[in-house]
C-alpha cells in the first residue's frame, strides 16, 4: 500500500493547499504531510515523507492535506483518533473512508464552492482537480474555525 507522496501509476497524489485558504482557518501546530522542500508551510511544525508523519505522534492542532490515493484513509483515521484538526480531501461522500471516518466522527464539514486551485510542490499554482473538495473538522473549536473561516461553500455541523 502506497501511503507516500510518490506518483502512483502516473497519478499525482500530492496537492498543496493554497496558503490563503489555510490562513483563513487559523494557526496550526502540525502539518504531518508536508513536502520535503515545501514552497510554504501551513503549521509551526511539520513532518515530511522522510519523517513518516503517519507513524509519528501528533500534538496540538493539526492541518492535514493527506496524499491522495491509496492509504489516504489511514491519515483520516489518525486525525479522527487525534481529535484536534482540520483535513482537506476530495468530496467523495459515498466512499468507505467517508462512512468510516467522517460522517459519524467529524464535528463539521465545509463543502468548498467551486474547485480549489492547488499548488505544485514547485510553488507554482496549477489547475483545478477533477473533483470538488471538502474540509473536515475534528473538535468543536475546529468546527467553529470552519464555520467562521469565510471560505465560500456550504457548512454542515455533524454533532
Amino acid at each position: 500500500m502506497n501511503t507516500s507522496f510518490e506518483r502512483c501509476e502516473n497519478t499525482k497524489v500530492e496537492w498543496l493547499t493554497p496558503p490563503e485558504l489555510v490562513k483563513q482557518l487559523g494557526e496550526f501546530d502540525l502539518d504531518p504531510c508536508c513536502p520535503v522542500d515545501a514552497p510554504f508551510y501551513h503549521a509551526t511544525n511539520h513532518y515530511t515523507i522522510i519523517d513518516d508523519g503517519l507513524s509519528k505522534e501528533w500534538n496540538g492542532r493539526v492541518y492535514l492535506n493527506p496524499p491522495y490515493g491509496r492509504g489516504m484513509e489511514l491519515w483520516l483515521e489518525k486525525l479522527k483518533n487525534h481529535g484536534n484538526g482540520i483535513a482537506l480531501i476530495f468530496a467523495r461522500t459515498e466512499t468507505k473512508c467517508f462512512f468510516e471516518h467522517i460522517w459519524h466522527d467529524a464535528d463539521a464539514i465545509l463543502f468548498v464552492k467551486g474547485r480549489i486551485k492547488f499548488y505544485h510542490v514547485s510553488g507554482v499554482q496549477g489547475g483545478t482537480p477533477g473533483a470538488p473538495s471538502v474540509f473536515i473538522a475534528y473538535g468543536k473549536e475546529n468546527a467553529s474555525a470552519l464555520q467562521n473561516s469565510g471560505i465560500e461553500g456550504r457548512f454542515l455541523s455533524l454533532k
